[in-house]
């Protein structure tokens, strides 16, 4: 079965730029998925990214030490500005297009978000970075993109993941976890799938926003999205 997407957004955790490394950038890894990133944008699709700050900061480590949550939010989003411009640089050396619009305003280094000016870029053909979360402490980047997609009215937002997408319970703990290539908002919220936080999901439901859940590890994911190949989990309406 193939699903065509033709514009999307991809959701990325900050802990994949870091490679073997697991904090900070790796910038081989960042050159080999800005690659994949421009084989998708060159194929004619629109696309557009939020990615998580993990790699920069660990929201439950500094918890520990006891920093109020508004302060480690407020690290973590500008955490996610530094991700997304060390892809919008490696992007241009592939020469692709790309822009970074933020959630908080930081000149020069990121434009303030616009949905217009968004929707102007993406027609034009740039790759569209969202940073620094919704802006607001309290919110994931899962969130964030939810968001971003529905604001937008684009078809499908991609989870890329360290699993190869939905399963019943955790199946790096239980082995007998049990594959779902397809389930309802309504499923994935009422069995509290981590993939992605009840916020996210509930946002992708009120919009209709199919949500791709796939494997970042898949040597193919770039290629399955561009031709529509059906692979990982569907989270969509009944």
């Amino acid at each position: 079965m193939l699903i065509m997407y033709k514009r999307i957004l991809l959701k990325l955790s900050g802990e994949v730029l870091a490679g073997d490394k697991h904090t900070g950038l790796d910038f081989k890894v960042i050159r080999d998925f800005a690659q994949s990133l421009a084989k998708i944008r060159n194929a004619g699709i629109e696309l557009s990214m939020v990615i998580g700050g993990g790699n920069m900061l660990r929201g439950r480590d500094a918890l520990e030490y006891g920093l109020d949550r508004v302060s480690i939010d407020t690290i973590g989003m500008l955490g996610t500005v530094m991700n997304a411009l060390a892809i919008k640089a490696t992007l241009e050396k592939f020469d692709v297009p790309a822009q970074v619009l933020s959630a908080i305003g930081m000149p020069p280094a990121a434009d303030l978000y616009n949905r217009e000016r968004a929707r102007d870029l993406l027609r034009a053909g740039n790759v569209v970075i969202f940073a620094a979360g919704t802006g607001h402490p309290f919110f994931s980047t899962d969130t964030a993109a939810a968001l971003r997609a529905s604001e937008l009215g684009l078809d499908c937002l991609v989870k890329a993941t360290k699993v190869n997408g939905i399963y019943d319970k955790d199946p790096v703990k239980y082995p007998d976890a049990k594959f779902l290539p397809e389930l309802t908002y309504n499923d994935a919220i009422r069995l509290n799938i981590e993939v992605m936080d009840t916020a996210a999901f509930a946002i992708c439901r009120e919009n209709k926003l199919p949500v791709w859940v796939m494997s970042i590890h898949d040597s193919d994911w770039a290629k399955n999205i561009i031709e529509g190949v059906r692979t990982g989990t569907i989270v969509k309406e009944d």
